[in-house]
């Protein structure tokens, strides 16, 4: 699949881009910058000089020229950088992983953006895409380090079916990810605010903690 990942050169960004390029994507980290995304890319294949990574680099115009798009801006940039390439994402699949968070002391804290979500402002910034919202609560270190597998539950959730579709086939094709149908967009809202949850038990016990829901059998899944 060819994914185009906006905003790529963020700590999230270039870890995605890095992980769906080791399972044999084709992937395109964009940036405000081209400069900042051919660094970007540069220092992950020099990581991983022995995994023939499927990276290219551009503005984000570029990136958002793939038949996926990923937005994996800061959130409070996740609708202009939407409304500025808004004409390469009409029809197209948009994967929103941005969180609207804040930290005040040593507290991190939810924030409710407009239209209660990342996503759903980025859905109302180009009506004509088709969002879904997934990837927000997969810790991005552990994303990035390609020798080590990652445990998780990906929540997915979207207005449109095919996109909830896309972007659980895009999850399930990293081992150890199981991507899980959360219903429709309004979803957003409470899947981007549970990141300031998982942050706190971070900094707490001194980790990064992953989502594993019990109780779903994943022949549930697969049907």
């Amino acid at each position: 699949m060819h994914i185009g990942i906006l905003g790529g050169t963020g700590p999230a960004g270039s870890a995605l881009g890095a992980r769906l390029a080791s399972v044999g994507h084709d992937v395109v980290i964009g940036s405000r910058s081209e400069d900042r995304a051919v660094a970007t890319v540069a220092t992950l294949v020099e990581r991983w000089p022995d995994r023939s990574l499927g990276l290219a680099a551009g503005e984000n115009a570029t990136a958002a020229e793939a038949d996926v798009v990923v937005i994996a801006t800061p959130w409070d940039a996740a609708y202009s950088t939407a409304t500025s390439v808004a004409e390469h994402l009409d029809g197209k699949v948009v994967i929103c992983m941005a969180n609207a968070l804040t930290r005040i002391g040593k507290e991190f804290q939810p924030l409710v953006p407009p239209r209660g979500s990342v996503a759903a402002s980025v859905q109302a910034a180009v009506p004509a895409c088709r969002v879904a919202a997934a990837f927000h609560h997969v810790p991005a270190k552990e994303l990035g380090d390609l020798d080590h597998e990652i445990d998780t539950d990906v929540l997915v959730c979207s207005d449109h079916p095919d996109a909830t579709a896309c972007a659980a086939e895009i999850a399930a094709g990293i081992p150890n990810i199981r991507p899980l149908d959360a219903g429709g967009l309004s979803q957003a809202t409470p899947i981007e605010s549970f990141t300031a949850v998982l942050l706190q038990l971070n900094q707490h016990y001194r980790t990064r903690v992953a989502v594993r829901f019990t109780g779903i059998a994943d022949a549930e899944v697969a049907s």
